[in-house]
């Protein structure tokens, strides 16, 4: 865990559950959590997918967490800025996942890292591809998603001009757009564009790999609305419950599954 919330056990010192609700009892006072927790999301296989098993591999593991303090989660597929935008408006009770930014901590709590991420680039075979450092993209445009950030240092580059970055609204449009040379590398999550080519799109899957180099090495967290007032006491109870997941070893078996041309397998999808 980091730094700050070695507190964490002392401030919960119990967890009491009952029935369909959750109670937290933190220094004396007591927290009703609700029975049922709405969460807003966007697309993103192999993590989160309305249409994958389970909603994907992120969205068991947040669901399985809540599970074990008898709160059922409820996932609401939306175009990710919508996401954000109602959850800090209240609609719903946490948003997930996103990298950290500091405009997003003014209204919303971080948890703990849901999600360890690997950005790289990824090229058409025909047109070899090589980077050590963002300059040597110059002159290039590099395809996005709306509403993705690459990090500060990609996107300081987007904004100064030296890179040229053309947003879509979808993983898939963007590889469609490589495949038929309309941007010169795409840059995703590493599990996420293996997914998409092996799962959605074959027919170009072959013709497209990754520069090893990452662009990105990333953590995803699941955000509360600070305005709503059991959102301190979510993201505890999270906390807690996510970092006995990893102390016992059941948060790796999520991932098991999740293999990439990189490591020389393809992507098995998890079974319903």
């Amino acid at each position: 865990m980091r730094s700050g919330l070695g507190s964490i056990w002392i401030v919960l010192g119990l967890l009491c559950f009952f029935g369909q609700s959750a109670k937290l009892c933190a220094e004396g006072s007591v927290t009703t959590l609700p029975g049922t927790l709405e969460i807003s999301t966007g697309e993103w296989p192999p993590f989160l997918g309305e249409g994958l098993p389970e909603q994907g591999v992120i969205a068991r593991l947040i669901r399985d967490i809540f599970a074990e303090a008898n709160i059922n989660v409820q996932f609401t597929f939306l175009p990710w800025s919508r996401a954000m935008r109602d959850t800090v408006n209240g609609k719903y009770a946490a948003t997930a996942v996103w990298m950290f930014a500091e405009d997003r901590a003014q209204n919303l709590l971080y948890s703990e890292p849901v999600l360890d991420e690997k950005f790289v680039f990824f090229y058409r075979k025909s047109q070899p591809f090589y980077w050590q450092q963002l300059t040597d993209l110059q002159g290039m445009v590099v395809g996005g998603v709306s509403g993705y950030s690459y990090g500060p240092v990609f996107d300081a580059a987007v904004k100064n001009h030296i890179i040229g970055l053309d947003i879509v609204g979808s993983v898939e449009q963007n590889f469609r757009r490589l495949a038929l040379g309309r941007v010169d590398v795409v840059a995703e999550e590493i599990s996420v564009g293996y997914h998409m080519l092996q799962q959605r799109m074959p027919d170009i899957a072959n013709s497209i790999t990754h520069h090893p180099q990452p662009l990105l090495i990333n953590q995803s967290f699941l955000l509360f609305p600070k305005a709503n007032p059991q959102s301190e006491a979510l993201n505890l109870l999270f906390n807690t419950l996510l970092q006995e997941f990893r102390a016992n070893g059941r948060y790796d078996s999520y991932f098991d599954t999740l293999t990439t041309a990189e490591s020389g397998s393809v992507y098995q999808p998890l079974q319903p």
